[in-house]
């Protein structure tokens, strides 16, 4: 049954509501994923972050890449999304690799069925942080992974980086909208409506800053321990050259 607008979950819009319950966008997520650089990255680092292996809560966990490739490598993942669609697919692909991926269907601004300190490690990559509609609700997800961390857990992260639109026309076309349409209240800093997607509605991606995602870590208790800047091609080279505006998002590791 489909919700009225004013019954949808804390942090999810319209859009992404329907985007997250549409089959075909599950089945065809993979392919349409296949070749981007940070595929090649982001799984190492949690791997490299997120040590020893332990059970780890795989937040917007999608069709499974990581839970799956983590399961592989000796962790316990739970594999949270709100889509059942997504974790449909995730159940197939898990009992075709051979490995066991429980997975829970819940909105990850929205955590309370998990107990205090039930997991040593979580993780929440390509972007994910940023589909959470409001800065109360994208708080309120850091401070639900903060409880659910045991002392010494680390959180692994992906953000895309707002300033990386100052290299372009459009980017900065984007960059003064953001500036004028936030100093008059009409949406809040960092919100950016992307085009239409698979023949859904626009969805809206926040873009953090580093010191906005470091602050609002900071304020849930985190110690921010690495943050590594990723290019469009991976890793960003030579980060020190001007790495807050070459960056086009950042790998972050944060521990409790």
């Amino acid at each position: 049954m489909m919700p009225a607008n004013w019954q949808l979950p804390p942090g999810v819009t319209r859009p992404l509501w329907d985007y997250l319950h549409d089959p075909a966008v599950a089945r065809e997520y993979d392919v349409r994923l296949a070749g981007t650089p940070l595929l090649d990255i982001d799984v190492p680092f949690v791997l490299e972050q997120c040590r020893p292996a332990g059970r780890l809560l795989d937040l917007g966990a999608g069709t499974g890449r990581l839970s799956i490739a983590l399961a592989k490598q000796g962790y316990q993942p739970l594999a949270v999304d709100l889509s059942p669609e997504m974790l449909a697919v995730l159940g197939d692909k898990a009992r075709a690799a051979g490995v066991e991926v429980p997975r829970l269907c819940a909105n990850i601004a929205d955590l309370g069925c998990i107990d205090d300190q039930t997991f040593d490690h979580a993780a929440c990559l390509f972007g994910t942080p940023g589909m959470i509609a409001g800065a109360d609700a994208r708080r309120a997800m850091l401070g639900h992974v903060f409880r659910i961390l045991r002392p010494g857990g680390v959180f692994a992260l992906h953000v895309h980086n707002r300033w990386f639109n100052v290299w372009t026309r459009a980017g900065r076309r984007l960059l003064l909208g953001d500036l004028v349409g936030s100093w008059l209240g009409r949406h809040p800093p960092g919100d950016y409506e992307m085009p239409p997607h698979q023949g859904l509605g626009s969805l809206t991606m926040h873009l953090f800053t580093r010191r906005e995602i470091v602050r609002f870590l900071r304020d849930a208790g985190f110690e921010v321990v690495t943050v590594r800047p990723v290019g469009v091609a991976g890793v960003l080279r030579h980060p020190w050259w001007f790495g807050r505006l070459r960056s086009y998002g950042y790998l972050i590791a944060a521990c409790k």
